[in-house]
Parts: structure tokens; sequence; C-alpha cells
């Protein structure tokens, strides 16, 4: 991709030491970037039926049976492994294919929502030349069934440092349901994301976390959607890891909507550091951010901010956390947050942190289920939020995850 402007490249060695305005910092020289051309190409999904991490892209919401999906996406490492829409009207290739391809028009959205030189993390992502998904939903295509990716890191100490751009054409309709796993213990997950909603579109966006315990990810996300757009992002973060920080902002214009979910479990030794930001530009925009975090030892920072920059404006913050643990260890920070710079805006905020009440626990076992399967039970209820257009068998493996069903 040496045609990209040379500005970028420039911006980003500038920003290499430039620390993140939110959340601990990483040492970025700790992490190997793998080389690449490690990982064949493959010409059919079945093919991963055997493969001896297929358990693992499961849990993320990939699968090797693609009968009910629009396309799929699959990177190892820094190599794009599978990458085919079965859909006409929907484009999925590797973001430097994309380049290639489309450099006439792709360089008015190349590093537009989100700046190369916002911190160490974009700059790295950038400098490193690395690989990511390029999806475009064309014009007026109302696209069925939703398209699977995944993002894969298959070493210790290997690093994975993605760009991508989703692109949602006027009056056309989209759901993406993408994974990041790892078969390795530790690593690193550099993330930049920007979801381009033209007028009248409508996006749904997944994210399923399935990383390990001594895991780092640091996701970049910038969404604009355009006059009379939606754009519904859900984001689960369920297994253990080290510590994410993630603050992806959705800019609404006239008429636009956004709702954004996420669904965080903190085990012993995690930092979760999630939220959301969302600037409402636009006349009769509306918002709703969801927040469901839930800690067994380890530390939830969750976050959130609505602005109300435009006249007749909806927008309401909601983060709800449960403590599991029974003595010390374990928090959960809320921090909602409103900013209104109008007088005719509509904003709301509420937050609660709590524990399971024994009296819930009581009423269940009184119904025959032991304290664990009570407690389980409450739980999954309190992290229940309706995710729209998910597969079954997708919902299913969300319901599984982290030991559901197993106890705490």
């Amino acid at each position: 991709m040496d045609s990209i402007p040379k500005d970028f490249r420039t911006k980003a060695k500038q920003a290499q030491g430039k620390k993140a305005v939110i959340g601990s910092d990483i040492d970025l020289s700790t992490y190997s970037m793998p080389e690449k051309n490690q990982h064949e190409e493959i010409e059919d999904l079945k093919i991963l039926k055997s493969h001896k991490n297929i358990n693992t892209l499961h849990k993320a919401g990939f699968s090797e049976n693609d009968n009910k999906v629009s396309g799929s996406f699959l990177q190892i490492d820094h190599d794009v492994c599978y990458s085919k829409s079965k859909q006409s009207g929907l484009e999925i290739l590797p973001i430097d294919v994309a380049w290639e391809e489309h450099k006439d028009w792709l360089k008015d959205y190349w590093w537009k929502n989100v700046k190369v030189d916002t911190d160490k993390y974009t700059a790295e992502t950038e400098l490193r030349n690395t690989r990511g998904y390029f999806i475009r939903v064309k014009q007026g295509n109302k696209i069925i069934y939703p398209l699977q990716s995944c993002l894969f890191i298959s070493e210790n100490l290997g690093a994975q440092a993605v760009h991508n751009i989703v692109i949602a054409e006027e009056k056309s309709d989209l759901h993406i349901i993408t994974g990041c796993a790892t078969a390795g213990n530790s690593g690193l997950h550099l993330g930049v994301s920007e979801f381009y909603i033209q007028e009248s579109a409508n996006l749904d966006f997944t994210m399923i976390h399935n990383w390990q315990e001594n895991f780092e990810v640091r996701p970049r996300t910038v969404t604009t959607v355009e006059a009379g757009g939606s754009f519904q992002s859900n984001y689960i973060a369920l297994d253990p890891v080290k510590s994410i920080q993630t603050f992806p902002t959705t800019i609404l214009e006239e008429d636009a909507t956004t709702r954004n979910n996420s669904i965080l479990l903190a085990h012993p030794g995690s930092i979760i550091d999630a939220g959301g930001k969302v600037i409402l530009s636009g006349e009769n925009s509306k918002a709703e951010v969801i927040s469901r975090a839930v800690t067994i030892g380890g530390d939830i920072i969750a976050r959130g901010l609505l602005v109300g920059n435009a006249p007749n404006i909806k927008a309401h913050l909601e983060c709800d956390g449960l403590i599991m643990t029974k003595g010390e260890g374990g928090t959960i920070k809320a921090v909602p947050e409103l900013e209104a710079n109008r007088p005719d805006v509509d904003m709301s905020h509420e937050a609660a942190i709590g524990k399971v009440g024994e009296d819930q626990v009581s009423y269940l076992m009184a119904r025959g289920l032991n304290e664990e399967e009570a407690t389980d039970l409450i739980v999954r209820g309190f992290l229940s939020i309706n995710i729209e257009g998910l597969r079954p068998e997708i919902a299913a493996a969300i319901n599984k995850l982290s030991g559901f069903g197993k106890g705490f």
C-alpha cells in the first residue's frame, strides 16, 4: 500500500509516543508483529471443521457453516485467509486490496473518521502497514443474512494491528457479526475501525471478544451516521482479558438514530475500561447507550457521554453494574455524562451498582434451583439485552460464554 498519501505516515511517526487520553499505557515494544504470508488462503470454509482452534472461532461467533451468512472474512495474524461475498451488492475485501481497487474514491474515507495521530495505537496501526477488512453494501441493497468476520491471533505475545473500513451506502441494510479471538495466552490487539453510514441506511454491528487472560486490547472506532440513517452497536466482552480500553464515538446527523449496547464481565485480574460517546449534531436525532457490567473479581470503568448539539434531540444513557465478589476485589465505576449545548434537548441518564439480592436467590431456590443455578439465572437475566438479528446458534453461544450455566 505504498501509494497511500505520505502525510498519513508522517503524522503517524510524529504520534508514535503519544499516550491515549483514557486508559493505562502499553509498552508496544513488548509485543512482536508476526510476519506476513505465514497462513495460506482457503477456498472453502468447511476446511476449518478440522482446524485445531475451531471451537475458539465458534465462541467468537464465526462458523465454517456459511449457509446462513451473506459473506465471510477471516484474518489470522496478518494474513487474510478467506474473504468472500455471497450476496450481490455486498463487497468484502482485504483493506489493502480495496485500496488498490478503489483508491480513486476510497482516499476520501481513509483515516477520515479516526485520525491517524489520535494516539500511539492508531499511529502503530498505520506504521505497521497491516491489514483488516473493507466492507461495502451498495446503495439500496437490503442484505438478509448477516456477514461474519473474525480477526484471530495465533501466537503468544503476538500483536495484531488492523485497519477496518465499513461503508453502508444510501438506503442499504446490513448486519455484521465480528469476533476477535486468540489461541495464545498473551498478546496485543490494535483495531482501528471507521464506519460510514449514508443517508437512510441501516447498519447493525455485533462485536464478540474471546481473548485470554494476558491479552491487551485497544480498539479505536468512530462512526458517522448521515440523515435518516441508523446504527446499532453491540459490544460483548465476557472472557478473561488483561485489559481493554475503548471509547467509540458515534456522530449523528438530522433524524439519525443509534443504540449502543455493552455487555461486560470482568474476571479476576481484568481491567475493562469501556463505553461510548454519541454526538447528536443533527436535529431530531436520537441515541440510547446501554451498559451492563458484572465483576467477579476484576475492575470495570463503564463510561458514557452524550453531547447534544442540535434542537429536538433525544438521548438516554443507562449503566447498571453487578458485583459478584463476596469479599475484597472487584470494582465497578460508572461514569455517565451529559453535555447539553442547546436549551431544547431531552437528555437523561441513570446508573446503579449493586449485588445479587438474597431474596431473589431464596425465591428461585424455593422453586427447585440450587444456589449456583439461581445465581447464574439472575446474572444471565441482568446481562440480557435484546440484540436483534442474531442467528439462534450465535445467541446460544453468547449465552454460554465464560461458563454461564456453570456458576461463578
